[in-house]
């Protein structure tokens, strides 16, 4: 046989049955090998991407780096990534409407990744999900390794079928993002500091390990382990952003500041003083300025760089209420009562707005802010049309010159008033954009608006007005518009 023909017949048959090759210790997925990969191995975590997406170019090192720590530790789970605009097939077989797209299938069953993006994250979660929920640590050595600069759980039981041994594991099953072991060796307890029966959380942060003193209540100890896991002072990160969003609370003060700022590590010193005094009440959170990705949380909250530092609070509920402050210079014990009169209900919401223009009224479509809309809308004397929309959105952009001409249309009419709202910048209260743009149609002086779901064409949006805000009023299949930032800047849906 030709000595050339045999490597081709080899690179022919892999090319046949989709042989599955790696980079960096992760499985490269494609269309021809995906479903023999998922057949054949019980656990393993897909990473759909895309190759411009910058988060996936952060994720990329991170997930190596768990790859071969895996491989390296023998432990049974299979990283792999499939490049969604080649595969897109796989894609759309998996419904990946956003990237990185993270999909864990356990015995060909999917289960959505909700990790963290570290290598430690990754590999903690996976741990979890493919073994015993609690480490049996039998030895001093083993056990000061697996507290070794890592966020974990450990219970001290010396009976392990107690009733105390079994709500720890119970509740350890509920948590993915941190590691849990157990022991009843009395080598670990002198080698751990421990004393009888209980739970204590080792953290690299803070103070270094925190020691359960409540009952053994699944519910309860699920709720002081989240707690407890987070820093008095998170720094807000795109591998942070999932614990400090998904964690149980919901109210967050925030730090709004520079890193590079002379002042910063004063400033920090006295917000982490706060942080102490509302440990399990709010969270406290860094977003650092000079980090290009937190710009669009920077606009959010209507904020540039020349005010910083500066914090704000915010409830992550429906309406996402943002709060200021009436302070400037940063004092522990200002930021206390800032916090105080926020859980006690004292304080109104923060509403952005932007300053008038002089002309805001003098062309056909007028201009509308937070401070000015709900008295035009109530004195106009007529209905009023208003596009809310975000400087950035391409669907504005297309439908700006139809805007214009809507306006001119309706410019000495006394059936309606066309207007616009910049809703990145201003806001207005019981008002809730959550895409853009947003139409809204007001009349008989009422800030209880009708939405517009029709085509985005003036004959269509001139029918909208002629019916008094009737004909139009469902959303059409065709449109499809885009998301208001919410506190987090992300490529993933």
């Amino acid at each position: 046989m030709n000595s050339l023909f045999v490597p081709f017949l080899s690179l022919l048959v892999a090319f046949a049955w989709g042989e599955v090759t790696e980079e960096d210790h992760v499985m490269v997925l494609t269309n021809a090998n995906f479903d023999k990969a998922i057949s054949d191995h019980t656990y393993i975590l897909v990473e759909f991407y895309a190759p411009w997406c910058g988060h996936c170019k952060a994720l990329a090192p991170e997930y190596a780096k768990a790859a071969k720590r895996l491989k390296d530790e023998g432990v049974d789970v299979k990283l792999a990534k499939v490049d969604s605009t080649v595969e897109t097939a796989l894609a759309e077989k998996y419904a990946i409407r956003g990237y990185p797209t993270l999909k864990f299938f356990k015995d060909g069953n999917i289960i959505e990744y909700n990790g963290g993006r570290t290598a430690e994250d990754i590999v903690s979660w996976l741990k979890k999900k493919s073994g015993p929920v609690a480490v049996q640590l039998e030895d001093a050595e083993t056990a000061e390794e697996f507290v070794k600069d890592a966020l974990a759980a450990v219970g001290f039981f010396k009976k392990a079928d107690s009733d105390k041994a079994k709500a720890f594991l119970d509740a350890a099953a509920l948590i993915d993002d941190v590691k849990f072991g157990m022991t009843s060796s009395d080598a670990v307890y002198k080698a751990l500091k421990a004393e009888g029966d209980g739970i204590v959380l080792f953290k690299p942060f803070d103070d270094g390990r925190e020691v359960y003193e409540g009952e053994f209540e699944v519910e309860k100890l699920k709720n002081w382990i989240s707690i407890s896991s987070m820093p008095l002072v998170s720094d807000f990160t795109q591998e942070t952003a999932v614990r400090i969003f998904g964690g149980n609370i919901k109210s967050h003060m925030l730090l709004f500041c520079s890193k590079k700022a002379d002042g910063f590590d004063k400033t920090l010193e006295e917000f982490t003083k706060a942080a102490k005094e509302y440990k399990g009440k709010l969270l406290f959170v860094t977003i650092n300025a000079d980090v290009e990705d937190n710009a669009r949380i920077m606009e959010f909250f209507g904020l540039d760089k020349t005010e910083l530092p500066t914090i704000r609070l915010i409830n992550l509920g429906e309406d996402m209420l943002k709060y200021k402050p009436s302070f400037t210079e940063f004092k522990a014990s200002d930021v206390v009562k800032f916090a105080k009169d926020f859980l006690d209900n004292k304080l109104k919401p923060h509403l952005l707005s932007q300053e008038l223009p002089e002309d805001w009224d003098k062309h056909p479509v007028k201009v509308l802010t937070g401070n000015n809309f709900a008295s035009f809308i109530k004195t106009a004397g007529k209905p009023v049309l208003v596009e809310f929309y975000a400087p950035w959105c391409g669907h504005c952009k297309q439908l700006a010159p139809i805007w214009e001409s809507l306006g001119e249309h309706y410019k000495d009419s006394d059936k309606v008033v066309i207007a616009k709202m910049d809703a990145t910048a201003n806001e207005v209260e019981d008002i809730r954009i959550n895409s853009f743009p947003t139409i809204m149609y007001f009349k008989n002086g009422a800030l209880e608006g009708s939405q517009y779901g029709g085509a985005r064409t003036l004959e269509a949006l001139i029918k909208f007005v002629e019916s008094d805000g009737v004909v139009g009023s469902q959303k059409g299949e065709d449109e499809a518009d885009e998301e208001a930032p919410s506190g987090e800047a992300h490529e993933e849906l």
